[in-house]
């Protein structure tokens, strides 16, 4: 099975490098409402979703300021 894991910043932590983008964009004449900056980690393997959720949380995003959301890749 694949996975795609998104991690991005909370809602009420500062995205620093989401802000820096939206600027650049603006700038730049593109109309934007907000720019958030994130990652995205694709996973593939033969675990269950429970073992992928705490491989996420072990390892590919602070839990303080930053949340997961995890699905299934066809």
């Amino acid at each position: 099975m694949k996975y795609g894991v998104k991690v991005m910043p909370k809602k009420d932590v500062l995205d620093s490098q989401g802000r820096a983008t939206e600027l650049i964009l603006s700038k730049a004449g593109f109309e934007l409402t907000q720019c958030k900056v994130g990652k995205f980690i694709e996973i593939e393997t033969t675990s269950s979703s429970t073992d992928l959720k705490k491989m996420a949380e072990y390892v590919l995003f602070n839990p303080l300021v930053e949340e997961i959301f995890i699905s299934e890749i066809k």
